[in-house]
């Protein structure tokens, strides 16, 4: 199933956000310098840049400084040093973050004076920041879209609930909440996509952990059934759209083929259940969330019991 979803994309993040994630120590901050936006996720230490060789080079990403770079720089001469910084510093670069705790040049301060570029400071080695920044960009600058329907974790695995108003998907979630499960939203979730492989989702900050009921109106999940019962993000394992049963309609009685619904280009596996009075929604959305697990561990019920019948036939 292909949706047709509006994708929006998180253009820049600001520096105050990064300042605040990692605790930078601020060295030089020119005014405004909290709202410097970083719009690419990729990060760049300036080696090849110190020693004048600009092909390449973009400027949109956060510099990291670290102990190679600052041998380098300490290996030159006051003058030498102060021209391979102002080649740099006349980039429009975001920010220069020095790792290591390490001590910043005077002429570093003084580029960054003349040209008002940001200078902040970590404590953190090199290559660990550098992975960290790295996996904080690429989920804070990940496409997103945003769905109606619902998202709870049920025995670990991520379940998003779709299908028109009304259709009982908000009923369903408080089921399984009360039946040990946790909700992540409801009614609007924001799905992003972190990896070639992976969607997360979760619910917008103004409507976090409240469930709208028809006939009783907004629900706080979190302060009824305590923390255990809802989670702020969850990875998205399987789609299930719930339609009210259709006479006629086919409906998948074995499960050998696996559906699929297209997410920003990813496809995830997909169910569609009808409803019907007397079927006990909560229920089968566990045990599709289970079953669901056994097929990522190999094991698919539907094909093994396909096996049997070929070989009782001797197929």
């Amino acid at each position: 199933m292909q949706r047709k979803d509006l994708i929006f994309m998180a253009h820049s993040v600001k520096l105050s956000a990064i300042i605040q994630e990692y605790g930078l120590d601020l060295i030089c901050t020119p005014e405004g310098y909290e709202n410097v936006e970083i719009t690419v996720a990729d990060v760049n230490r300036p080696s090849l840049q110190l020693a004048g060789f600009y092909e390449y080079f973009d400027p949109n990403r956060i510099q990291l400084i670290g102990k190679v770079e600052y041998t380098y720089l300490e290996s030159l001469s006051s003058e030498e040093r102060f021209s391979a910084l102002e080649s740099l510093m006349k980039e429009p670069i975001p920010v220069v973050i020095l790792t290591r705790n390490l001590e910043p040049f005077p002429e570093l301060i003084a580029c960054a004076e003349k040209y008002r570029r940001p200078v902040m400071r970590t404590k953190s080695s090199t290559s660990r920041f550098m992975s960290a920044i790295i996996l904080y960009l690429n989920v804070a600058l990940a496409p997103m879209t945003q769905l109606h329907g619902v998202l709870v974790e049920v025995y670990g695995e991520g379940i998003l609930l779709l299908g028109e108003s009304g259709v009982g998907k908000s009923e369903t979630a408080m089921e399984l909440v009360k039946r040990g499960h946790r909700l992540v939203a409801d009614d609007a979730v924001e799905i992003k996509r972190v990896s070639n492989k992976s969607l997360v989702g979760s619910a917008p900050e103004i409507i976090r952990h409240f469930i709208e009921l028809r006939g009783i109106g907004i629900v706080d999940v979190k302060r009824i059934f305590g923390m255990g019962s809802v989670k702020d993000t969850e990875n998205i394992d399987l789609v299930i759209n719930l339609e009210n049963w259709q006479n006629g309609k086919a409906y998948d009685r074995l499960g050998i083929e696996t559906e699929h619904t297209d997410i920003l280009g990813i496809k995830v596996p997909s169910l569609t259940i009808p409803i019907k009075p007397g079927r006990n929604l909560a229920i089968i959305v566990e045990v599709a969330a289970m079953n669901q697990r056994q097929r990522k561990m190999g094991y698919n019920a539907a094909q093994e019991l396909n096996d049997r019948l070929l070989d009782q036939m001797g197929v």
